[in-house]
C-alpha cells in the first residue's frame, strides 16, 4: 500500500516539525507549525522591515525635490502647478523655480516699466530734496520702531538681532485696518505673507491656482514684492528701501495686478 506524504515542515531550521496541517504566513508567505505561526515567533523578516519604516517617521515618505535640499514634511506639500513634493521653505514657485511658472504678462511689465520710471525720476531729483526725503523717511521710521517694539506680535524665539518691525496695513475689508508685527530679517516675501496672515487671521490662498494671491507690497510704489525675496536685501535696497519701523501692505491681488495701485487707500499722506 502506497504511503501519502501529508504535511509540510517548518521553515525554522531548529524545528523542522512536520505539521500535517501547516500555516502559510500571510506577509512572507513561510510555511510554519503551530508553535511558531504567529509573526513574532518566526520574526518575520516583511513585518520587521514595515517596524523600521513606520519607526523611523512618517516624513521619510516626502523628502523635497529641490535641489540640494534634505527638508521632509510629515504631509504631503505637493505644488499645484509642477505636482513636485516640496519642504515648506520651497513650497512657493519661486522658491524652487518651478518649472511651469508664468511668464510676466504685457499688463505686469507695463507696470513694472512704469514703476521703474517713478524710481529713476526719484534718482534724477535734486540731491538736497532726495536726500531729505529719504531721512524724513528713515527718521519717521526710527520713531515709529519704538512705539512698535512695545506692541508688535511675531515669533517670541527670534533673536533679537534678527527682528524687523513693520506697520502691517491689512487687506481692505478685514476686521482691523492694521497691525504690528515683527519678522527674522533672514526670511523670504513668500513666508513673510504666510506668517503675517496667520498672526492676522487672514484667509490665504496662494497655493491655489484660480485664488486671489496674498501680497506684500511696496508702501511708497505700492508693487508687489518678490516672494523670494529677503527682506534684509529689501531693507539694504539703495533706493526706496523698507525700513525697519516702517510700514508695509499686505493685499490680495489678482494674477494680473503687479501691485496695489492707491497707496493712499491703505497709508493716508502724513
Amino acid at each position: 500500500m502506497a504511503e501519502f506524504d501529508i504535511g509540510k515542515h517548518c521553515n525554522i531550521e531548529s524545528c523542522n516539525q512536520k505539521d500535517f496541517l501547516p500555516f502559510v504566513c500571510d506577509s512572507c508567505s513561510g510555511v510554519f507549525c503551530l508553535e511558531h505561526r504567529s509573526r513574532d515567533s518566526h520574526c518575520c523578516p516583511e513585518v520587521s522591515v514595515k517596524r523600521e519604516v513606520s519607526g523611523s517617521g512618517a516624513s521619510t515618505s516626502y523628502p523635497c525635490t529641490f535641489d540640494n535640499c534634505k527638508g521632509r514634511e510629515l504631509l504631503p506639500v505637493i505644488c499645484p502647478e509642477c505636482q513636485k513634493h516640496f519642504c515648506l521653505a520651497h513650497r512657493h514657485q519661486d522658491d524652487h523655480k518651478c518649472e511651469k511658472m508664468e511668464t510676466p504678462r504685457p499688463r505686469m511689465a507695463a507696470t513694472q516699466e512704469l514703476v521703474q520710471k517713478i524710481v529713476e525720476s526719484k534718482k534724477n531729483a535734486p540731491k538736497t530734496k532726495g536726500r531729505k526725503g529719504a531721512k524724513n523717511s528713515s527718521t519717521a521710521a526710527k520713531v515709529a520702531l519704538m512705539k512698535l517694539k512695545l506692541h508688535a506680535s511675531g515669533d517670541k524665539g527670534l533673536p533679537q538681532t534678527e527682528r524687523t518691525y513693520f506697520q502691517v496695513f491689512l487687506p481692505k475689508g478685514a476686521p482691523s485696518s492694521t497691525l504690528p508685527m515683527f519678522f527674522s530679517s533672514k526670511w523670504s516675501v513668500g513666508k513673510v505673507v504666510d506668517f503675517a496672515a496667520s498672526q492676522a487671521s487672514l484667509k490665504n490662498s496662494n497655493n491655489m491656482l484660480t485664488a486671489m494671491k496674498l501680497r506684500l507690497c511696496h508702501p511708497e510704489t505700492g508693487e508687489a514684492l518678490k516672494m523670494d525675496a529677503s527682506l534684509q536685501s529689501l531693507l539694504s535696497l539703495p533706493d526706496l528701501p523698507l525700513y525697519n519701523g516702517g510700514n508695509v501692505i499686505l493685499e490680495y491681488l489678482d494674477s494680473e495686478s503687479s501691485g496695489v495701485e492707491d497707496v493712499a487707500a491703505y497709508i493716508p499722506p502724513s
